[in-house]
């Protein structure tokens, strides 16, 4: 008998499991009564009472008084039937009901097990020796089946049953992991080939590796519930074999279910609200991915837009995400469950108010990595002067920008500085036109000045990685009292390499004026010389300078 009771509660068990989101408290095995009430001056008056529980079952409800709880006699009465149980020299036969003008007792032998007095008769809607037998009768049913559970061969049988059901939760979940690992190969091998992105012309509405994604994520929801059901009927079955374990089988399935019952109950006050909650985050999800494809369409060049470009794609999805995420808040806040309380009222404006003493050089640095965006004062990779700094644009932040200089340094710049201050940017214009390298030299007035430029030109012809289209060129930027300060630009097309080309130009300005015997020196004197430092015209054209032709 005890074998057909464990496998009616597997039964049980599996159909209980596939109803453990209803918030529904009967589903228990046997639930505790409801608290019994009586009726004083037209008022419902709630009386305390406690059920009495030998082995995980309840066997009746008893009420409270002022001097005896209900919780503790309850326990009193638990208490005697366990110890006539636990006496083999007690049988059935010696319970026996003891009618008394007010109340009726219990006995068994000499031994009192309980009194049920008329207000005990008066909440269960009957009168007194009916209920008094009632209780006799449950009294002895207890008696025997804690004797029986307890008895050699059920413990036996039960302790068999439990190892079989072991072996069986074990190969089931062996199975059920080598099953999953297969339908895991057949998704990953054959189904993800058949999944394609779903697009509209050429714009990605949902790619393919979502789809997949999804997909993957529901085989394993399937295999986590599968699993939690088979350990629950295990659990739930096993527990019940075993009486000193049948309490804690009985309450598993309230134990699952007065949270779910709780959460279920304030959920379905909450359903239209969460209803409209819930639609506005899958229109804003879904508009945030198609904002998202979008923009990253226009990043790659699938999508031109005129005027437009594409390295504003992700500063733009970005301003345009937050837009979509505040306006999606400010509609939602209304409907959120709790934000009419005043807690939840309190606890927004001090967010806030910290929001906004903190948040000045935080929003204003913000602005200002957007507004160096679009004006495109510089770009990744460029090489900047930003105030005493000099280097290459590592990473452009919405706080920061991160600058990596010559001497392999980071500097990280805020973003307001930058926008208050001057940029230097040597690589805009070098992609077209190339980059102007210039030096000056110091020459006295009896070199001529031919002779000069011809020599700077030379020194930049020499020089490697120099641009010869468009051609260098000499400036003669002052004529001072010792000296004519000459200037020698010369083009490049790499930014980066221009401490190197400085470098080299001026080795190759230094050879050329040593091979010419011209001294790179600034005179200075006292006094005027014997002779005028003029240069006389047939040494205009010293080498390396050439005279016109004709």
């Amino acid at each position: 008998m005890n074998l057909r009771l464990s496998l009616n509660r597997l039964i049980a068990s599996v159909v209980l499991s596939c109803l453990l989101l209803l918030p529904v408290a009967g589903l228990a095995a046997e639930p505790p009564a409801a608290t019994p009430a009586r009726v004083v001056d037209e008022k419902i008056v709630e009386v305390p009472s406690a059920p009495v529980v030998v082995d995980g079952n309840i066997l009746f409800q008893v009420r409270g008084m002022s001097a005896m709880p209900a919780e503790r006699r309850a326990q009193h009465i638990t208490e005697r039937i366990v110890r006539l149980a636990n006496d083999p020299t007690f049988a059935r036969q010696s319970l026996r009901l003891d009618s008394q003008p007010e109340a009726t007792m219990i006995m068994a032998g000499n031994m009192l097990i309980m009194i049920v007095s008329n207000s005990d008769a008066q909440l269960e809607g009957i009168d007194r020796h009916t209920l008094a037998r009632g209780v006799l009768w449950r009294i002895g049913e207890a008696v025997d089946a804690w004797r029986r559970d307890r008895s050699q061969d059920t413990l036996q049988r039960s302790a068999l049953f439990a190892f079989g059901a072991t072996i069986l939760l074990t190969f089931a979940i062996w199975s059920g992991l080598r099953l999953f690992r297969s339908l895991r190969r057949l998704i990953e091998e054959r189904i993800r080939q058949r999944i394609h992105d779903v697009q509209v012309r050429k714009f990605n509405v949902v790619r393919a590796q979502h789809l997949f994604w999804l997909l993957s994520r529901a085989h394993s929801l399937f295999w986590t519930i599968a699993l939690l059901v088979t350990l629950y009927v295990y659990f739930s079955s096993v527990l019940a074999l075993f009486p000193w374990t049948r309490g804690l089988a009985n309450n598993l399935t309230l134990f699952l279910l007065d949270p779910l019952r709780t959460l279920g109950l304030g959920f379905l006050k909450a359903v239209p609200k969460l209803i409209f909650l819930l639609v506005i985050y899958l229109i804003t999800r879904y508009l945030l991915k198609l904002v998202r494809l979008f923009f990253a369409s226009i990043a790659d060049g699938t999508v031109v837009l005129p005027e437009f470009e594409a390295e504003w794609a992700w500063p733009t999805y970005r301003l345009v995400r937050l837009l979509l995420l505040g306006l999606a808040l400010i509609v939602a806040y209304p409907y959120i469950p709790g934000s009419e309380t005043e807690a939840f009222k309190g606890l927004s404006i001090f967010v806030g108010i910290i929001f906004s003493l903190g948040s000045s050089s935080l929003i204003g640095n913000l602005i200002a990595g957007y507004s160096m965006t679009y004006r495109r004062a510089f770009r990744v990779g460029d090489r900047v002067k930003i105030g005493e700094h000099l280097g290459d644009v590592e990473q452009m932040r919405l706080l920061v920008t991160h600058l990596r200089t010559p001497k392999n340094e980071e500097v990280i710049i805020p973003n307001s500085t930058i926008l208050g201050g001057d940029v230097v940017n040597f690589s805009t214009l070098s992609r077209q036109q190339g980059l102007i390298l210039h030096t000056t030299v110091g020459i006295g007035y009896e070199t001529p000045w031919r002779q000069v430029e011809a020599m700077l030109l030379e020194a930049a012809a020499r020089t490697p990685d120099l641009l010869r289209e468009p051609q260098p060129y000499v400036w003669q930027k002052s004529l001072g009292d010792f000296s004519v300060t000459y200037e020698i630009n010369a083009y490049c097309s790499e930014p980066r390499n221009m401490f190197r080309l400085y470098t080299e130009l001026h080795r190759n300005i230094l050879d050329i004026f040593n091979e010419y015997g011209v001294q790179i020196m600034t005179p200075a004197y006292e006094g005027d010389p014997e002779q005028p430092k003029v240069v006389p015209r047939e040494l205009w054209f010293t080498a390396p300078a050439r005279p016109p032709e004709g």
